[in-house]
């Protein structure tokens, strides 16, 4: 009976993870809301290898989801590189600006993350991250921006950087921050959100490769395993659909949900945690 716990216990916190990832409402928020209010969390040592393990899949789920805009940017920044065709110029600025904006958050991680871990992942942080959140989702409610991918320029890709460094604080949603940022600064819908998505694939991976072998670690047992196999598919399932709706949402321009939502919980967990 207590093992069937626990495989529900990973198989809610793997939909949880999954779902939050992707929208603008800060995954990592509600997994401390989660550990909070329902006593779901994992336990000693192994917390890290299942957020590494956990953000793997959702990373997959974007991959799978971003795969021809992935090979079209591969394909085309390496034959500007070979022959510097004009036509291939904006998709290799594109490429250019994803290692750029990158930057921020890897330095600013690196730098502060125990201090972020230390002191800023309380319940109470969260709720008023998450208003923050809201406020900022709500601020951007109406924008229509004109930027595409080849119309980025560097102090866009610097500042939606910042802001998913930002996203190091629990609350503050990293899909959330980094599409205000772009919108902020003129890009349209699409671009903001594609941007958002290619800005997460160099720091998921970072994180896997500096932390991932905490996952082989903890996998100390057919029981472990079987509860590591079941939070990355449920994860992997949960972040491929959420982002698929995430997407409509935005080509819609409807963010109504996602800030009253954020407003709603953020509210509930300073006046009750």
């Amino acid at each position: 009976m207590e093992f069937w716990m626990e495989i529900l216990k990973f198989l809610f916190l793997g939909l949880l993870q999954g779902f939050t990832e992707p929208i603008p409402v800060s995954s990592s928020g509600h997994l401390i809301l989660a550990q909070h209010f329902l006593g779901v969390a994992v336990e000693g040592h192994k917390q890290l290898a299942f957020a590494v393990l956990v953000n793997f899949a959702s990373l997959l789920a974007v991959l799978v989801i971003y795969r021809q805009d992935l090979h079209r940017l591969a394909t085309r920044t390496l034959r500007y590189l070979k022959e510097r065709d004009p036509a291939d110029e904006g998709e290799a600025r594109f490429v250019l600006y994803i290692v750029l904006g990158t930057i921020p958050a890897a330095v600013l991680g690196l730098l502060f993350n125990d201090l972020i871990e230390s002191w800023l992942t309380g319940v109470t942080v969260v709720g008023i991250t998450l208003i923050i959140t809201g406020f900022a989702l709500w601020v951007i409610r109406n924008l229509k921006g004109r930027k595409m991918d080849g119309d980025l320029r560097l102090g866009d890709a610097l500042i939606v950087g910042f802001a998913q460094a930002l996203a190091l604080i629990p609350g503050i949603s990293r899909s959330g921050a980094t599409i205000v940022a772009g919108m902020l600064r003129g890009m349209n819908q699409e671009t903001a959100l594609r941007y958002s998505f290619m800005l997460y694939i160099p720091v998921s991976l970072g994180g896997i490769v500096l932390e991932g072998d905490d996952i082989l670690h903890a996998v100390t047992d057919a029981n472990t395993l079987l509860l590591y196999t079941i939070a990355f598919i449920a994860t992997f399932v949960a972040s491929y659909f959420a982002l698929k709706w995430f997407m409509n949402v935005m080509r819609h321009g409807n963010l109504k949900v996602f800030y009253i939502y954020c407003f709603i919980v953020g509210f509930l967990v300073v006046l009750f945690g």
